[in-house]
């Protein structure tokens, strides 16, 4: 049995899947790993434990299958994008841990930039907004901060990654350095018109070019995993950033199709062509892919907390066991008694970009208990996801018809139920919901033959369930009404 093998690379476990010729899984492998949050509004990883998790995680997925290293045809590699790690280049190790995508230490140095009048500028060359979300203002505070970093990195010994690269770096034991344009395209340092990393983006961060990784179409053979840890050195073919992946593995390859995923984010994407689209709703323009010699863009919109509420209950409140818990809770009650959840524990992502929200619960009475409380996680959610598709749809004029979701979320019907209840529009989740992994996989199986062409993958798709609108658009705009009400109150909390 010949197999690709995806790397779903995530922000709060590693994950191995081999897919086998007809798009099935074959066998998954999944590790959790420790979460460090050394001050508020700051989140960290330790990138070797990513590295050995990522590790096990393949080896459990082949053993699980029954297959070895010989029987599989490529690697692809998604991740969580935005989150950076540096390291030296000499001894392979990070020089501090990874600095996660969620993290809000560089918001003071964002808002220094804009009003130094520069956030036009990255926009008009990125597509991206200034906001501590990205990985530029990461890379400054790391050579800023770390005795000797800035030093090292002059000198060139230092190298910048996304998780992606960091993970390359290791499989090939640090003989390639390379990343792909959509992870690229998340760092504020590329320029997604020329398809190059920009000097002067990188000057007014005062980052060497040196430690930048060379950038590379989203499917093409990068390499061989190093003999010292596969000795049949299988081939690494297929890169993007998890979101971008999704929207590959989803098929919606052609301009107007849209995707939301639900993650530890929510992340709304939409196909918008060959040709790069401006937002005037602060989404975000950014790369989706290049295959083939061509390159897609995509509009985006960023959810900072979708499913980490749900883990937010679970590990903080401990008001369910397990994530899978919420969907039997939350239906104990048909509504959440007026109250309204505004997760916004690492500030608010698209269409707000506030990084000093905070966390939000209102509507609270003497009769709110656990279930409303699950319920308006649930909500929050799908609110969330609600602004920027209403954002999304002004940029491009166009009204979605139908959502396809993907992610570990989207298996609870409740959530999905009450998601196309607010829109009032079709919900449509395929059978396969892994997409994001399936996105990889796909990307690094073209590169190799596995696969012949896009058709193919499309026609591996297949839907398993269609949610409709059970509630009246009126109600739906009141609900949307009060929950920009509790929206607003959250803003601006960490001054």
């Amino acid at each position: 049995m010949k197999c690709i093998l995806a790397l779903d690379q995530g922000t709060t476990s590693s994950r191995s899947i081999l897919f086998d010729h007809s798009g099935k899984i074959r066998a998954v492998a999944q590790r959790e790993f420790k979460q460090h949050f050394p001050q508020p509004g700051w989140v960290e990883h330790d990138p070797v434990e990513i590295w050995e998790t990522q590790q096990r995680t393949a080896k459990e997925a082949m053993k699980q299958a029954g297959i070895h290293s010989e029987d599989i045809q490529a690697i692809g590699i998604t991740n969580q994008r935005e989150t950076t790690v540096v390291w030296n280049r000499k001894t392979g190790k990070p020089i501090h841990n990874a600095i996660v995508w969620q993290d809000r230490r560089t918001a003071d140095l964002c808002a220094s930039l804009k009003a130094d009048g520069t956030e036009q500028l990255f926009y008009e060359k990125t597509g991206l907004l200034l906001d501590p979300y990205f990985s530029g203002t990461k890379i400054k505070w790391i050579l800023d901060h770390v005795d000797g970093a800035r030093a090292q990195a002059e000198q060139g010994d230092l190298a910048f990654g996304t998780i992606d690269a960091w993970l390359v770096w290791k499989l090939t034991h640090g003989q390639q350095h390379l990343t792909d344009v959509s992870n690229a395209s998340r760092t504020l340092l590329f320029n997604i018109r020329t398809m190059q990393w920009d000097d002067e983006l990188l000057e007014l961060l005062t980052i060497p070019k040196s430690m930048l990784p060379a950038v590379k179409p989203s499917s093409e053979i990068y390499g061989q995993v190093d003999k010292r840890l596969c000795a049949c050195g299988v081939t690494i073919s297929g890169i993007a950033g998890d979101q971008q992946a999704a929207l590959f593995g989803q098929a919606c390859y052609e301009p107007g199709a849209s995707k939301n995923t639900y993650g530890t984010g929510c992340f709304l994407l939409m196909n918008s062509g060959t040709k790069p689209v401006a937002s005037d709703n602060k989404l975000l323009t950014t790369v989706a892919w290049k295959f083939d010699g061509e390159v897609n863009y995509a509009l985006e919109g960023s959810v900072f907390i979708g499913g980490a509420v749900v883990q937010w209950l679970r590990d903080q409140l401990g008001i369910i066991e397990s994530s899978s818990d919420i969907q039997k809770l939350a239906a104990k009650v048909p509504d959440t008694g007026g109250v309204y959840l505004v997760p916004a524990f690492a500030g608010l992502g698209a269409p707000h970009w506030d990084p000093h929200a905070r966390g939000m619960m209102i509507g609270l009475t003497r009769g709110s208990d656990k279930a409303h409380i699950a319920r308006a996680a649930l909500e929050a959610m799908c609110f969330q996801s609600m602004e920027v598709l209403r954002a999304m749809e002004k940029d491009s004029g166009t009204p979605i018809g139908t959502l396809r979701v993907d992610g570990g979320a989207s298996a609870d019907n409740l959530l999905l139920q009450i998601q196309s209840d607010l829109l009032q529009v079709p919900v449509e989740r395929p059978k396969q919901v892994e997409t994001t992994a399936f996105g990889a996989a796909a990307l690094a199986g073209l590169a190799v033959g596995f696969w012949n062409d896009r058709a193919e993958i499309a026609a591996h798709r297949k839907v398993d369930r269609v949610f409709e609108p059970q509630i009246s658009a009126d109600e739906a705009e009141t609900r949307f009404a009060k929950w920009l009400q509790a929206v607003e109150r959250s803003k601006n909390w960490e001054e």
